[in-house]
């Protein structure tokens, strides 16, 4: 899933380190209307290094292989936390095992790091549903850890095809890109699952690490119900 340097031409990586600033400014903007933003650290900073980890590991899937990347799980239990994470952990891959670059690191960082803020704001809306158990929950997060699977490698699939070089086979060129494509499909289900029942083990034993203490979890509801009742 990561980009490698000298593959996409300097005005690509210049706008993505742009966009890339912006949505990190963003993200910093939303951590700073949360109350006691900092007490979110250690949890930021314990899955920005389990996705630094875990996304350098490559998984044959034959004829090509893939790396696990839990950008759905990093959005679904980090919400805006989730971007700097991802961005953190690219560096260090990038600068530690060359693992995609510097010139593509905003590039990386938009592929994996917006389909994390759409898995987390997906996972939110759980909150939407009045009937709220175990299951809508382990529900909504299979399909941001699937999300955030399935959106990158769209992504990825758009940037690369858009920029293939013009002094290669482009035809063979895409085909070993949408065959890189369909690896990712058993990838998708099995990151969904994995989230799903992580998510589903800390509502149990953590749930403050979900912002889902019973507390909050009803004053969520409450605020939901009021809201529908104004409507």
């Amino acid at each position: 899933m990561h980009i490698a340097d000298g593959f996409l031409p300097a005005r690509v990586c210049i706008a993505s380190y742009a966009a890339t600033g912006v949505l990190a400014w963003y993200s910093f903007r939303r951590i700073a209307r949360e109350p006691n933003a900092q007490e979110q650290i250690p949890k930021t900073a314990l899955l920005s290094a389990a996705f630094f980890a875990v996304s350098s590991l490559h998984i044959p899937i034959p004829p090509t292989s893939v790396h696990p990347i839990l950008n759905g799980l990093l959005g679904a239990v980090l919400g805006p936390y989730a971007f700097p994470a991802i961005l953190v952990g690219l560096f260090f891959q990038a600068v530690m095992f060359h693992h995609g670059g510097m010139s593509v690191l905003g590039v990386n960082a938009l592929i994996m790091g917006i389909p994390a803020l759409a898995a987390g704001r997906i996972f939110q809306w759980r909150h939407r549903v009045r009937d709220r158990d175990r299951r809508w929950t382990m529900l909504f997060a299979f399909f941001a850890g699937a999300l955030g699977v399935g959106l990158s490698t769209l992504l990825f699939y758009g940037m690369v095809v858009t920029n293939i070089p013009a002094d290669i086979d482009v035809m063979a060129e895409r085909s070993a890109i949408g065959i890189l494509v369909l690896a990712q499909l058993p990838l998708t289900i099995v990151e969904g699952c994995f989230t799903a029942m992580l998510i589903a083990f800390l509502q149990q034993v953590k749930p403050d690490l979900l912002n889902m203490s019973p507390r909050r979890w009803q004053q969520d509801y409450n605020g939901y119900s009021d809201s529908g009742a104004a409507d």
